[in-house]
């Protein structure tokens, strides 16, 4: 649980850049397609990466955009430019609403009372599971998967070395 507004910014400057990096490796013909019934297509898991970022933020009480969670259209273009905007909405509705000391105040989520730094961990945290999600299903894709902490399978071979089992 994030305990000071400059420790969550400091990781949320890093995690953004991550997760449009894997934004960035995606390709428009494989946003729709299915790997599995059951399963969220690529374009699902990024717009839904990018639309918790209004939903939680908002519900939490921040001046951040609320999106349709099931667009009718989704273009990558799409994706980035709100991944992007909102992003960078969050780090600033944060930095100009929120303080250190409020950040153990508790507000209503998700029927629960959670913490406004216990938010901040969980809207990181649920970026992050679902970025692992995506970057299996672009391997699967055959898609350049981007290293986020290391490099990857990819990044290993551009540097000379050879992969990891």
């Amino acid at each position: 649980m994030y305990r000071k507004i400059e420790d969550f910014l400091s990781d949320w400057e890093y995690e953004t850049e991550m997760t449009a990096k894997v934004f960035g490796n995606l390709k428009e013909e494989h946003l729709n397609h299915s790997f599995h019934s059951d399963n969220r297509t690529l374009g699902r898991l990024a717009w839904h990466i990018t639309h918790t970022l209004g939903e939680m933020m908002h519900r939490a009480g921040l001046p951040v955009n609320e999106m349709d969670p099931e667009p009718e259209s989704l273009t990558l273009e799409t994706v980035i430019a709100f991944y992007n905007r909102d992003a960078v909405a969050v780090k600033e509705a944060v930095k100009a609403t929120w303080t250190d000391e409020e950040l153990e105040e508790k507000v209503p989520m998700y029927g629960d009372n959670w913490s406004k730094g216990y938010i901040l961990t969980i809207l990181i945290r649920h970026q992050t599971h679902h970025r692992g999600q995506m970057t299996v299903l672009m391997r699967q894709a055959g898609l350049k998967v981007p290293g986020i902490y290391g490099p990857s399978k990819e990044e290993w071979i551009e540097m000379g070395m050879p992969a990891l089992p």
